[in-house]
């Protein structure tokens, strides 16, 4: 079932702000990041910096996970 529109337990609430941190060299950023890439592993979330998706371009696009990187 879904919710009618105003009508969820969050509302009014602010929304915290959490650090990403890079799952492979630990930069840390506050908040969300657009150019960080995202990749879900396992059911899991990882993060990457700007550098990290860029040095391993090619096994993000090709679908590697990054314990093979």
């Amino acid at each position: 079932m879904t919710s009618l529109p105003g009508d969820s337990d969050q509302e009014g609430l602010p929304a915290e702000p959490h650090a990403l941190v890079c799952a492979r060299c630990g930069t840390r950023a506050e908040g969300p990041q657009p150019t960080w890439t995202c990749s879900v592993e396992n059911g899991v979330r990882h993060y990457f910096c700007d550098t990290c998706a860029r040095e391993n371009l090619r096994a993000i696009e090709g679908r590697l996970d990054s314990a093979w990187w």
